[in-house]
């Protein structure tokens, strides 16, 4: 059973605000790159459902459910925080999103499908227990976890979090959870501010949050170092049973928000990584989760080569957009605190 699960709805893009960036045209832009790839007849399309009120205080406080439900019925669009929106459908749509990836969570554990990709908004990584921030309403992927491990029983799950933003969120889920595995690579000094090397966990959880902040300027050539010597090894030696990517694309060299220097060549190549070592480790079961990317082309591209890799035609992927020359500095230091901090 080789068979991919793609999850995507154009309802998610009622939750929408003129001239934000994080506005329907980014879901757009993917579906019209993977409707037009040819590939929708080698995939297992999965519709989703909507989260339960009980599900999601899986993670989330009863308090934020009833400030979100507020706002929704408020009837207009409101501004949350100094960067986070919602319109009176918002509350519905960000249920929705969580339970398309439950749906794919679902679709894998009962061995429908081999791995999965969910074209979902609005992101998640940046809402906590009890806030939501960073443009996200809802912990999508820190629900799907906690989802996975109470319905199917998983005693390990992993979360590896690509988008160029820390997921402080994601982190403030499980930080005490030695359960649930959480790697972070991440631009800082950058939005929101947490996801220093020294974030490891406290309690039960101490050794699971692996965070790794990388300097403005930092490119392919160093994430391939970050991930064969810390991200691989320490999958390898967590062994989890399913493995979660929340798939930003933020830090592609275009992006608007932030000053990493990945390309589409460099992201495919970490895709490889993870889709690999959800191969050797867990019978290939991987689900991502669209977050971030504020570049429409950077973002369509990369969710299309997402898909490609857990297609296994890694052939196809293309970078039309090229490269552009990373930052100069000794990425080692760096790999060598990481492996002294976590034993690796």
């Amino acid at each position: 059973m080789n068979i991919t699960g793609l999850h995507y709805d154009t309802r998610y893009n009622i939750h929408t605000m003129p001239d934000h960036v994080e506005s329907a045209t980014r879901l757009e832009h993917v579906i019209h790159r993977i409707e037009n790839s040819g590939l929708l007849g080698h995939v297992q399309r999965i519709e989703g459902r909507t989260a339960t009120e009980q599900e999601l205080l899986m993670v989330h406080t009863q308090a934020h459910l009833d400030r979100l439900q507020r706002i929704s019925a408020f009837g207009q669009p409101a501004i949350i925080d100094h960067d986070t929106y919602m319109v009176p459908e918002s509350y519905e749509i960000a249920r929705m999103a969580v339970g398309g990836v439950f749906s794919l969570v679902d679709a894998v554990m009962n061995e429908k499908v081999r791995n999965a990709i969910a074209a979902i908004r609005p992101p998640g990584h940046h809402a906590t227990p009890n806030q939501a921030m960073g443009f996200c309403l809802l912990s999508n992927v820190a629900l799907a976890a906690r989802y996975a491990q109470r319905q199917y029983g998983l005693e390990r799950v992993a979360i590896v979090d690509f988008d160029v933003h820390h997921g402080n969120g994601t982190q403030d889920v499980f930080i005490k959870d030695g359960s649930v595995l959480f790697i972070s690579t991440h631009q800082s000094p950058l939005y929101p501010g947490t996801g220093d090397v020294h974030e490891i966990g406290r309690g039960d959880g101490i050794g699971t949050t692996i965070n790794i902040p990388v300097r403005a300027g930092t490119g392919d050539q160093h994430f391939e170092i970050l991930y064969q010597e810390i991200v691989i090894p320490a999958l390898h030696r967590f062994r989890p049973e399913l493995i979660f990517i929340s798939a930003g694309f933020d830090a592609h060299w275009l992006d608007p928000l932030a000053s990493l220097r990945l390309s589409l060549t460099g992201y495919a190549y970490l895709g490889q990584l993870l889709h690999q070592a959800a191969e050797d480790i867990c019978q290939g079961r991987i689900i991502a989760s669209m977050e971030g990317g504020y570049n429409v082309d950077a973002l369509s591209y990369g969710m299309l080569n997402l898909l490609r890799i857990f297609l296994g035609r890694e052939e196809e992927i293309e970078d039309p957009l090229g490269q552009q020359k990373q930052r100069d500095y000794d990425i080692m230091q760096l790999v060598a605190l990481l492996k002294s901090i976590h034993k690796l």
